[in-house]
């Protein structure tokens, strides 16, 4: 059964119907608009270094902070935004996070240092925490059977098409310098996009209210926020203040602070509370794998491709708009990986996806590595090193299309909502860390003019990362879990009604 609004006036509900609301395609249309602007921020920026450097004397660690503060707060805060979510509706939930990104959009547009341009990209990360776990649990409350099948069938090139065009665009705003404002129009252009979709969701989202008997486990986020910021702090600033003590007890209070926070979660539900996490998950051996899995994963990948564009940039002088549109044959080679692992490869194969994805990585890292090192002074192109680049961006959209898949296949039905928002968090995290590994790894060898050992060195700890992450692979399921199944698309009444109110959004 689903609630359906009054064709008089959209945002009313009224008596329950099997008739299918009538605006839910809008719908749609806002959510989409919200995760693209994710996606954009999260990658747009990456062109920006020379430009933010020229304006507002940005170094190397103010630069990694901007970038990967953003998925920092994002990833802290994905599980909590979903349990506010819960208790407070998703409508306003949504609508509360999609204005607070737009505002904060605005304030990283008209920083005037470097330090504040910082603290609004952690208050933007933490607007889009509120904002997309609230998305696909709208949508499964207003789309069922075969049309939220194609609902996800849409959600998945767009938001592709979405990462993307990041680089590109961001790199089109700051070359085309409109109205002089330089870097500025990568989050100026988050406004009137950010508005309009406001628009169409306050319009057109039924009300719903939340469940005020859903508590808010504050203890545990706090947890979480505390160890994720004792993590990236010093991934962060140790390659610029020489490793000092501090950094190294700060990392160590970070595992501390996870282990803590697995032992809350149990014991807030052994209280009879609600904990942000189901703390069943954490004793799945395969399920607590799979998350070190998309850690190491994904901070290689959002690693090397910031590395890709800074290498552009800062070692070969490529113009923002040039380094955007060096990044299409990465992108390119994601889109066909993806799409054969997608398409028919993970079914045929199975588990073996997963770890022929990472070989082909592997192979085009080496070949990216012999193309470096035959690259001739002033007579630079992007061609020179585009076979090994889109050769590892297969290899890297094998693995993104079926990761996910297979590690939610080691959890129960009623999990999979908290099993996907705890992957997305993980993610997110993971690729902050990842800039903040990749940046000082690039970066100590660029300030010294030698830019390509610096990327040299960057393939090297990507490598390692793909070999732990290849070893991880064989504890994972052999097979993955049905598309259908990970969005809680059911026939079952009882379990359609649980994953409505337990599905969280995995991106």
């Amino acid at each position: 059964m689903m609630e359906v609004l009054s064709m008089r006036d959209p945002a009313q509900t009224t008596e329950e119907t099997t008739e299918p609301y009538r605006w839910r395609w809008l719908i749609l249309v806002a959510m989409l608009v919200a995760e693209i602007m994710d996606l954009l921020d999260a990658s747009i920026v990456n062109v920006a270094g020379p430009a933010l450097e020229d304006s507002l004397q940005a170094g190397p660690v103010g630069l990694q902070w901007v970038i990967g503060g953003y998925a920092l707060t994002l990833g802290a805060g994905l599980v909590l935004g979903g349990r506010l979510g819960d208790r407070y509706g998703r409508r306003r939930m949504f609508l509360t996070g999609l204005a607070a990104f737009t505002a904060t959009s605005l304030l990283c547009a008209i920083a005037p240092s470097i330090e504040t341009l910082i603290a609004f990209r952690l208050l933007q990360g933490a607007a889009a925490a509120m904002l997309l776990p609230q998305g696909l649990a709208l949508l499964r409350e207003n789309f069922s059977g075969p049309e939220l099948t194609k609902v996800f069938a849409i959600f998945g090139p767009v938001l592709g098409l979405g990462g993307i065009i990041g680089p590109v665009l961001g790199g089109f705003l700051i070359e085309g310098d409109f109205f002089g404002l330089g870097w500025r129009p990568v989050f100026l252009v988050n406004l009137p996009i950010g508005i309009a979709a406001l628009a169409v969701a306050a319009k057109f989202v039924p009300k719903k209210p939340g469940d005020r008997t859903v508590r808010v486990d504050m203890t545990g986020a706090a947890l979480v926020v505390a160890s994720c910021a004792l993590l990236v702090l010093p991934l962060n600033q140790g390659q610029e203040d020489g490793w000092p003590l501090w950094t190294w007890l700060c990392m160590t209070a970070s595992v501390i602070g996870f282990a803590l926070f697995a032992l809350q979660q149990r014991r807030t539900a052994a209280a009879g509370s609600e904990p942000l996490v189901t703390p069943g998950l954490l004793r799945k051996p395969a399920f607590t794998v799979g998350l070190g899995g998309i850690a190491l994963f994904f901070g290689g990948l959002i690693g090397t491709q910031l590395v890709l564009t800074l290498f552009l940039q800062i070692g070969q002088h490529f113009t923002a708009g040039e380094a955007g549109l060096g990044n299409l044959p990465l992108a390119v080679g994601t889109a066909i990986g993806g799409a054969v692992s997608g398409a028919f490869l993970a079914d045929k194969i199975g588990r073996k996806v997963l770890q022929i994805g990472p070989l082909v990585q592997l192979v085009g890292a080496a070949v990216l590595w012999f193309e470096l090192d035959n690259l001739t002074d002033g007579s630079f192109s992007v061609w020179d090193i585009a076979p090994g680049v889109a050769l590892a961006g297969v290899g890297a959209g094998m693995v993104i299309a079926a990761l996910f898949s297979f590690i939610l296949a080691a959890v129960d039905d009623d999990e999979i909502g908290s099993a996907s928002g705890v992957l997305s968090a993980v993610q997110a995290i993971g690729g902050s860390a990842g800039v903040a590994i990749f940046g000082s790894v690039f970066f100590a060898q660029a300030e010294t003019g030698d830019s390509t050992s610096g990327f040299h060195r960057a393939l090297i700890v990507q490598a390692c990362l793909l070999v732990v992450f290849f070893a991880i692979t064989f504890l994972l399921p052999k097979k993955g879990r049905p598309d259908d199944e990970q969005h809680g698309i059911t026939t079952d009444p009882a379990t359609d009604a649980d994953a409505d109110a337990k599905q969280h959004l995995a991106m």
